[in-house]
């Protein structure tokens, strides 16, 4: 393997639905055609809403539709002690600082307002920290593979919670903390994600961690138009006989235009002529496609 090295990172708030699929299958293939390493990380930092047993399920998920990865699959609730070296790296720089805030208090504000810059509010409440996004690198600017040039100012988006006032970690830190320790060079996502770049080059400036390349896939959205997720109760991923239809429906959605032959082939022989044909460029940045339906078992 070359220094390519990829990442598929799903909550586990439930099981992989069509548009997971996509989001998988875009850096899989791109990781493969690389001839490069592509890891799982189970990002499940946020216990309440991880179910007991979907993290298992998202992993039979993958390997039914034969997206198998390297190495062992990472689980970031092993990780608290290295989010909190980066924390204190940050307070002691200046760029994080305790918040006693609500969202109730600022919800006629369009982000929130920074009221605990200069100290917490309320110091006995229960405390977040928030990353100071008017401090640092501004504005950022980086390439996306698809998108092109993006230009935008953290500090048009507000100041990130880094830590939860539940204690828990957020996932814009986790999510730069373990891309980097895991030697992440290329991050392939959902457009949903692009507006996250900001925060996470801003943190890897400000923490010295290397900057990876970024590719973000168009949406899979569902029949009310809205993107599909697990919030909006998509259909999870069947892990039978079905999987080879939808595969192939997969690769469609990436603008692949897989061979109609392979419509029921078996999953490595579609995957196989995927990543040979792996092209990144035949994608439209702002376009979406319908996910599909298929029969129940």
């Amino acid at each position: 393997m070359n220094d390519y090295r990829g990442r598929f990172a799903p909550t586990p708030s439930g099981p992989l639905h069509f548009g997971s699929l996509v989001a998988a299958l875009g850096s899989y293939l791109d990781a493969r055609q690389a001839g490069g390493r592509w890891d799982v990380r189970i990002e499940d930092i946020d216990p309440p809403r991880c179910p007991e047993g979907a993290s298992d399920t998202i992993l039979r998920q993958l390997e039914a539709f034969g997206l198998h990865w390297d190495g062992p699959v990472r689980y970031q609730q092993t990780r608290g002690e290295a989010y909190a070296a980066a924390l204190e790296r940050l307070a002691k720089a200046g760029l994080a600082y305790p918040c006693s805030c609500s969202r109730k208090q600022w919800r006629d504000y369009p982000i929130y307002p920074g009221w605990c810059r200069n100290g917490p509010c309320k110091p006995e409440a229960p405390l977040a920290w928030r990353l100071r996004s008017d401090l640092g690198l501004r504005p950022v600017v980086w390439h996306d593979r698809l998108y092109g040039r993006q230009c935008l100012d953290p500090a048009d988006l507000g100041d990130v919670v880094l830590k939860r006032k539940d204690a828990l970690w957020a996932y814009q830190l986790a999510v730069v903390v373990d891309d980097a320790d895991q030697a992440i060079s290329d991050v392939v996502r959902g457009f949903d994600l692009l507006d996250n770049t900001p925060w996470q080059r801003q943190l890897q400036a400000a923490l010295g961690l290397p900057e990876p390349r970024y590719l973000h896939l168009p949406l899979v959205i569902g029949d009310d138009g809205q993107k599909l997720s697990k919030q909006n109760l998509a259909r999870p991923l069947p892990e039978d006989e079905r999987v080879r239809p939808l595969l192939h429906q997969a690769i469609a959605s990436l603008d692949q235009a897989p061979d109609p032959a392979l419509a029921t082939a078996p999953v490595e022989d579609q995957l196989a002529a995927a990543i040979a044909n792996w092209t990144p460029s035949r994608m439209t940045a702002g376009s979406t496609s319908k996910a599909p339906d298929w029969p129940d078992a």
